[in-house]
């Protein structure tokens, strides 16, 4: 199960990169969460921690990161799954004080407001008030204030991405061109302009049935519209241009082999039962959306490069001590 720090570290946006996303990663991750949460929950970590006196572990740049924090983070970890205990709470937290003096160096302020937002959008995901997600975390022996730290780092450190690691991520276009008409193949050089025709309700193998007398009577978009008259529950919808490679591949497949005034054979949708057909055909080659797609991912794996080496030139720089 992935960690909520990890998860807020890369964030998508518009194609690739987008670190204002902070609530739906949350929302990700807590909803993965949530069954461990309430089904699996080991009944001994419902006791509260014992009172302590609080000794510095580690300082990270002069902050301190007690045991009480740790201990805490490490329950927090039994929720999620995650083995690695106290060492990997330690690190967790390291990691995290770094992040979050690196995001008041640069200005970045997380308001209280943000995070109960975040732990709103986690219990509403979860289908729980919140409440009842308070009220979920003590079953573990998890505070409130454990869950918000760790969000206040990530949101932070999700600025700083923002501000000043992603300026750095470039993405070649003309390697991106050369890739994208490497990758087209024949049946997604086409420009079409389709209507589509759907047969609404339940019953898909009665409504297939009815799509299928329709699509051997079509005879061409311009009479689309009257010939549905003549069924129960049918629509006409105009989509509009589509080119080839905003499809997917069964679909633009069929359309490929399809002359204008063709079409395609009926396939259940969760409306009803849906057919495509071809008002106007050209030929066109477009890497647009091929583009993007490679956009995306070339994106992402430069900007996790570029967050890492951020990263470990922080912690290569920062004065850690272990007591």
């Amino acid at each position: 199960m992935g960690q909520l720090t990890a998860r807020y570290s890369r964030p998508i946006e518009g194609g690739w990169i987008d670190a204002r996303r902070i609530l739906t990663m949350a929302k990700t991750v807590w909803g993965r969460a949530a069954g461990a949460m309430i089904i699996g929950m080991v009944l001994s970590l419902a006791a509260a921690l014992p009172a302590m006196a609080q000794n510095v572990r580690v300082t990270v740049n002069g902050t301190p990161i007690t045991d009480l924090q740790i201990a805490a983070r490490v329950k927090l970890f039994a929720i999620e799954g995650n083995k690695t205990g106290s060492r990997g709470a330690t690190e967790q937290l390291i990691t995290e004080a770094l992040q979050v003096e690196e995001a008041k160096r640069l200005g970045v302020t997380v308001s209280n407001a943000q995070i109960d937002e975040a732990l709103l959008q986690i219990a509403r995901n979860m289908n729980v008030s919140q409440d009842k997600l308070v009220a979920l975390l003590q079953q573990g022996g998890v505070s409130t204030e454990t869950l918000q730290d760790r969000l206040r780092a990530a949101i932070a450190w999700n600025a700083v991405t923002e501000r000043a690691i992603m300026p750095q991520v470039q993405i070649s276009e003309l390697a991106l061109d050369q890739q994208a008409a490497g990758q087209v193949q024949a049946f997604q050089t086409f420009d079409y302009i389709l209507k589509e025709i759907i047969f609404v309700g339940a019953g898909s193998s009665g409504r297939s049935g009815q799509a299928n007398n329709y699509r051997s009577k079509f005879a061409g978009c311009d009479s689309a519209v009257d010939l549905s008259l003549g069924y129960t529950d049918a629509a006409v919808i105009d989509v509009g241009r589509r080119h080839a490679t905003q499809m997917p591949e069964a679909i633009a497949k069929e359309l490929a082999g399809l002359n204008v005034g063709g079409i395609t054979k009926p396939r259940v949708v969760e409306s009803g039962v849906s057919m495509l057909a071809v008002c106007e055909k050209t030929q066109a080659e477009d890497l647009t959306f091929l583009k993007s797609d490679l956009r995306a991912e070339q994106g992402n794996q430069a900007l996790q490069g570029e967050v890492s080496t951020y990263l470990a030139d922080l912690r290569a720089r920062a004065k850690i001590i272990y007591n």
